[in-house]
């Protein structure tokens, strides 16, 4: 039964953020929000609604090894997975100024964790300095110029289609979120394994599909900045908007493997990213293939 909690909820997740997605993209072509405020912003929040359900429920029932760990599982698994296996299947080609911007922008909120969980407890304040901070960012991002936007001539979804879209997949991300934490403590307590762990691999995975297939699918297109911007976006959106929401609603305590393992992982592989950005101009497939290894190499030592 455990089982069959975790593979409905992983199936609620994936599907209702397809449906999320599908639908506030619609909504937001209806109100002309540019084509890469979209990817950026709209996207990057649409993938990453399963996260932030999945903390929320879990903050609030009492497991906070398992909200953190998805969120800061999740962004390692978007870089070191996602955009691995992203480059094997093609090379990601960087043009432009905007991506290298808005993963300035991923490290910065990236680090300021660092004091927030040195402090051991994720306070309400604290939610609330990532959450304007967030909204800093997104009023930020609509102002600056978009280089590199591309027009979308596609024909538009009705409004009432695109609003169906959505209402359905926020209600399958619901009941997918409470599915996938039911049956990621119950089988972590069976095994014996820590609610750390599950988050950080399992429920950090399972809520990053979403990203994974968007992702898999602009690489199989040859859509670059689709596949590395809905990853920069994500990233930006769980700490931001995730930690910072679930620490409104209920703050969390701050347990000391996070501080002094996993949360030093994430930084370093956030700054690995932001160098390839920076200083090449194309994340080959050697590349890909090193952070896949770098990962499994996570997952082997995070079961300390």
């Amino acid at each position: 039964m455990d089982y069959l909690l975790l593979v409905g909820g992983l199936v609620g997740l994936f599907v209702g953020g397809e449906f999320l997605v599908r639908g506030a993209v619609g909504l937001a072509r209806w109100m002309a929000v540019p084509q890469l405020l979209i990817g950026l912003t709209v996207v990057g929040f649409g993938t990453s609604t399963p996260e932030l359900l999945v903390s929320l429920d879990a903050a609030l029932r009492g497991v906070p090894d398992i909200a953190l760990g998805n969120v800061v599982g999740s962004n390692i698994a978007n870089i070191l997975l996602i955009v691995g296996l992203a480059a094997l299947i093609w090379p990601i080609r960087i043009a432009g100024a905007t991506l290298r911007r808005d993963t300035g922008v991923m490290m910065l909120v990236s680090v300021a964790l660092v004091p927030i969980f040195a402090s051991g407890m994720m306070t309400r304040p604290a939610g609330g300095l990532l959450v304007a901070s967030l909204a800093g960012y997104l009023i930020w991002a609509y102002l600056a110029p978009a280089d590199g936007a591309e027009s979308d001539d596609s024909p538009l979804t009705p409004v009432w289609q695109s609003v169906a879209w959505a209402a359905v997949g926020l209600v399958l991300l619901m009941f997918g979120a409470r599915f996938l934490v039911d049956g990621a403590v119950a089988i972590a307590r069976d095994f014996g394994v820590s609610e750390a762990f599950i988050g950080l691999t399992i429920v950090a995975v399972g809520t990053s599909l979403p990203e994974l297939a968007t992702s898999l699918v602009a690489a199989f297109r040859r859509q670059s900045e689709i596949a590395i911007g809905n990853i920069v976006g994500s990233n930006i959106f769980n700490v931001a908007g995730i930690l910072g929401l679930t620490a409104l609603v209920a703050p969390i305590p701050v347990a000391g493997r996070f501080l002094t393992f996993d949360l030093p992982v994430m930084l370093a592989v956030s700054l690995v990213l932001t160098g390839l950005l920076l200083l090449r101009p194309l994340i080959g497939r050697g590349a890909g293939a090193t952070m896949l290894l770098a990962y499994a190499g996570y997952i082997w030592l995070a079961q300390g």
